[in-house]
Parts: C-alpha cells; structure tokens; sequence
C-alpha cells in the first residue's frame, strides 16, 4: 500500500465464498451493494468479524472504556 492509496478492510460474504479487500471509505457502501445487487438486500456481506472485532477493541482501549 503506497501512502497515496488509503487503507483496506476484509469484506467477507461466507453466502458467495468471497472475500474482498476494501478501501475503509467505501466498505459501507460496497457491502450495501452488494447485499442488494447479490442478496436482495439480505444482509450476508460484512467486514471480516475478527477485524470488526479487533478493531473495536482498540476503539474501546483508545477512547479509555476499558481502563480499569
């Protein structure tokens, strides 16, 4: 990844057997997409649950909801 590109999360559909990388500003929309386009707005596609789960925690950490 080059500075000039931004980063990229896992978008996972287990329904398709796809995973894709995805730029962070437009993982919303790919997901919504997809899920219409592919699903008929069934919700299948998502960002890769480890990474969602990961990346929670250290929101959680950083925003001090887990100092004891």
């Amino acid at each position: 990844m080059s500075d000039d590109e931004p980063p990229t999360a896992p978008v996972i559909c287990e329904a398709c057997g796809t995973t894709n990388r995805v730029p962070l500003p437009e993982v919303a929309d790919t997901i919504e997409r997809h899920n219409e386009r592919v699903h008929g707005g069934a919700e299948e596609a998502e960002v890769d649950p480890d990474v969602a789960d990961k990346l929670a925690d250290l929101i959680a950490r950083d925003l001090g909801f887990l100092d004891e």
